[in-house]
């Protein structure tokens, strides 16, 4: 499975996070966050791979109503359509994260969602994907 991973997102898998399995019955939501640690979390920054530099979603199953992953900040919505996948960058070039990349699994209405993770970390990315020279504005959380 890492191999094909790879191949899809051109990352190194070394420092990517275990493959993570998830199910979400009738009602089986996930509140707003973020997957990439802040700089005022505790230990955000202590792990020995860096920060999740992006994500990927692979979903498994197709949903009769409800359970799409929402990106607010966008106004995004990805329904989970089974054998498609959502890929993003949780890191700006200059390593600071993306605020728009905060998400929500939505609630499940009718059916189950089952999907898998993967977050790569920021180590071993160096030369995929380089950091700018130069840091730009980043905009302050809204404490959301």
């Amino acid at each position: 499975m890492n191999q094909r991973i790879h191949a899809l997102t051109g990352l190194n898998m070394e420092t990517a996070e275990d493959l993570q399995v998830g199910n979400y019955g009738i009602g089986g939501y996930y509140a707003p966050h973020f997957d990439f640690g802040r700089k005022r979390e505790k230990d955000a920054f202590e792990v020995k791979n860096g920060n999740r530099i992006a994500t990927i979603i692979f979903y498994m199953s197709e949903v009769t109503a409800g359970g799409g992953t929402a990106f607010n900040r966008v106004g995004a919505l990805v329904n989970p359509i089974r054998k498609a996948a959502a890929f993003w960058w949780n890191l700006l070039p200059s390593g600071e994260g993306d605020l728009r990349t905060r998400h929500a699994a939505c609630p499940v209405l009718v059916g189950s969602k089952w999907v898998m993770n993967v977050w790569f970390h920021e180590r071993g990315q160096e030369f995929i994907r380089p950091c700018e020279l130069e840091q730009g504005k980043i905009e302050e959380d809204d404490g959301f």
